[in-house]
């Protein structure tokens, strides 16, 4: 799944792309992603493309005051095209879901692999209106987002860390694919409970938070589209490497696995050398 980096990543490239372009037009191809009817995807025809920014992990692409925002989920991509076929797409089964044409023939596809369709379209007025956008708490990334910020968000919690952190009414942008990178720098069990660390806990992982994102938002900078998703799995330390070796201790990286997603972590670096048991035990093993 696409997180902050990544979105990051593709607001730039559509800023320094698809704006001050016009849309020539909107073909929806999988009406299911659609999520509002008022305005219409052909209300967007004929205006200019000002901005692109991002909200969280979601894609806000500002047409003259209307806004096409969505939201890639798990399996969706934006795949840019200098040059997109001028025939319009028809309704069909294929990954792609919705085609932006603009005026000098480029423009993108929001496409979707795999047979769970979470894919997310609105054309709204005002991006607030999204209800999950107007739930998401702080950007970790905003200047305002300090260390005491960070440690009044966590006070109190009687929630493992790793879910805190991906929690998007906590903290906007960070998936599991981050917090597992962010946990392993600050030397945290994905099980600790956010309002049982210690200030000098706190103050790592706000650091490696800080850190980790920032480095990952400058390596996706200039990037094009296609590439960004290796990208973030070239750079990543523990997501994704169950079996290999931690670049840190050399200690086998070790993976939980749940219903429809995966953590990995190190024990070395982690958990004082011990596996951690599934979601079910939410405990060390002993």
């Amino acid at each position: 799944m696409p997180e902050l980096p990544e979105v990051e990543g593709l607001a730039a490239f559509l800023r320094d792309h698809a704006v001050g372009r016009v849309v020539a037009r909107i073909d929806v191809a999988a009406f299911n992603v659609l999520k509002t009817f008022d305005p219409p995807t052909t209300a967007l025809h004929g205006l200019e493309v000002t901005g692109a920014d991002r909200h969280g992990k979601w894609l806000d692409l500002d047409v003259d005051g209307l806004h096409l925002v969505f939201h890639l989920s798990k399996a969706g991509w934006l795949r840019w095209s200098d040059r997109l076929n001028p025939t319009p797409l028809r309704p069909g089964k294929g990954p792609i879901a919705l085609r932006v044409v603009l005026d000098d023939g480029s423009g993108f596809d929001l496409t979707e692999a795999g047979t769970r369709k979470r894919l997310a379209v609105h054309v709204v007025r005002d991006p607030t209106s999204v209800p999950q956008i107007a739930s998401l708490g702080p950007d970790p990334l905003d200047d305002g987002f300090d260390r005491a910020a960070f440690g009044a968000l966590l006070a109190g919690k009687r929630t493992q860390i790793k879910g805190l952190l991906r929690d998007q009414s906590v903290l906007a942008g960070v998936g599991n694919a981050y917090s597992d990178e962010v946990l392993h720098a600050a030397k945290l069990s994905p099980y600790a409970l956010a309002g049982s660390l210690s200030e000098q806990q706190v103050d790592e992982l706000y650091s490696a938070l800080e850190a980790i994102l920032r480095d990952a938002v400058a390596q996706a900078a200039g990037r094009p589209a296609a590439e960004l998703k290796d990208a973030k799995r070239s750079g990543m330390r523990v997501h994704g490497r169950a079996g290999q070796l931690c670049p840190v201790c050399g200690d086998t990286v070790r993976e939980v696995s749940f219903a429809d997603s995966a953590l990995q972590y190190c024990p070395t670096c982690q958990t004082g050398g011990k596996p951690l048991a599934d979601r079910r035990m939410s405990r060390l093993l002993k």
